[in-house]
């Protein structure tokens, strides 16, 4: 077993890791966010990406999500969790409260969301899109740490920058039951199950979006706010999780881990040598 975290607007290291060292990372798809968190706390081995850099320097539409999953899973990382902030399309869904998502509506149009393509295809499934044995590891630890949050919900997964409008809320909300909203998390999920990475989602509210007539328009001082309570509360539902994940990795039981064994379409003697050069670390498994 071998943790990786995806860190969101707030937190941007984890501290209490021994060994700790930050690694750069080359792969195929480019350079990652930043360079690599690894350590580990209480005996897990762990790695901490900072999705928007330190500093927060990248825009959601300009993280390299496919250099993310790939350095990850170059490192030895065999589970995500995925922390993001999030607006909440719930009145019970309080700023502050987290979410567990299972699962997505992706309406992203500008980022690559596959490592496959031409020269080798590949169709993975995502039904259900996050690893639930994964998520209620996370759902413990986030009750332990004080957290009010939500078991299950559906993320809306925007393009962004903007904020959305008064209509797409509404529509999100009223129409298509969605949960939460945020920018990040596609194609994140769907990387991660193209590389056999079990991973869990932690939606962490920041806003009620701008549906709610109570709170009115979304803006980022507001947000900032609530996104250094929500880091502490992240930082204390990471170091419960080491208690809940067993050090020695046995086969997930979603089966996410075996995502592959039958998602490639591509013939073996159509498959293009410099797309399979791409895929050594995500699906050498299977190639």
């Amino acid at each position: 077993m071998k943790l990786g975290i995806i860190g969101e607007s707030g937190l941007y290291d984890l501290e209490g890791l021994e060994n700790a060292a930050w690694q750069e990372v080359d792969t195929p798809w480019g350079a990652p966010s930043d360079a690599i968190l690894t350590g580990t706390l209480d005996g897990l081995d762990m790695a901490f990406l900072p999705r928007h850099r330190r500093g927060h320097a990248l825009a959601p539409s300009d993280v390299p999500y496919r250099a993310n999953i790939d350095a990850l899973k170059r490192l030895g990382v065999t589970d995500i969790v995925s922390l993001s902030a999030c607006g909440s399309f719930r009145e019970e869904m309080a700023p502050g409260d987290f979410v567990i998502v299972d699962q997505f509506i992706d309406r992203t149009f500008a980022r690559a969301k596959s490592f496959f393509g031409t020269g080798c295809v590949a169709h993975v499934s995502l039904a259900d899109p996050t690893c639930r044995r994964l998520s209620n590891a996370v759902l413990g630890a986030a009750e332990a740490a004080g957290v009010t949050v939500h078991e299950g919900g559906t993320y809306l997964a925007m393009e962004g920058p903007q904020f959305s409008t008064l209509a797409e809320s509404r529509l999100y909300r009223e129409q298509w039951g969605c949960d939460v909203i945020g920018m990040t998390n596609m194609p994140e999920a769907k990387l991660a199950r193209e590389a056999e990475l079990c991973y869990a989602s932690v939606a962490m509210v920041t806003d009620y979006d701008c549906w709610h007539e109570d709170h009115g328009a979304v803006d980022v001082a507001t947000v900032v706010r609530t996104l250094q309570g929500n880091a502490e509360a992240a930082r204390n539902l990471v170091r419960g999780l080491p208690e809940r994940l067993p050090p020695a990795r046995t086969a997930c039981s979603e089966g996410c881990d075996r995502a592959l064994d039958h998602a490639i379409i591509t013939a073996p003697e159509a498959r293009a040598p410099e797309v399979l050069a791409r895929l050594d670390a995500v699906a050498g498994r299977v190639l």
